[in-house]
């Protein structure tokens, strides 16, 4: 079981030269999880690539049915206080501190490409390379 931010999972689902290091991090640990506001940053993300003209509408719909299908039951709401406690004194956004509190509060690690949040939270965030290189 592990969280993983919102880039890794879009870059499961949506063709990048990252998909490949997101499915191998999938075959090592098949449990995602990640906080309810996952949906609408890979909303977002799905909005930038087709602005960018890297998708269609159709793309992007098809792409967010099928993650939303892969992973129903895997979100979690965190509690506000932890959030804006831990964006408060470490100054990342409160959308990142909803990902740290979650992997802190299940004692699983989050998987993540943020080198910011990487730098802020060795003791909970990891690269997707370092996740792979760690045994179990």
């Amino acid at each position: 079981m592990i969280v993983v931010d919102t880039n890794i999972r879009f870059y499961l689902f949506a063709d990048s030269d990252q998909s490949g290091l997101a499915e191998r991090v999938l075959e090592k640990d098949r449990e995602w999880l990640g906080p309810s506001l996952w949906r609408s940053e890979f909303r977002n993300a799905l909005v930038r690539s087709m602005r960018n003209k890297l998708m269609d509408l159709g793309t992007a719909l098809r792409i967010m049915a099928v993650a939303e299908n892969i992973m129903p039951d895997d979100e979690y709401d965190v509690a506000s206080d932890d959030v804006l406690d831990l964006a408060a004194s470490s100054g990342c956004s409160a959308y990142d501190a909803e990902f740290v509190v979650l992997a802190r509060d299940l004692r699983v690690p989050l998987v993540t490409t943020d080198k910011k949040l990487i730098e802020k939270f060795p003791a909970t965030a990891v690269s997707p390379e370092r996740f792979l290189a760690l045994k179990g």
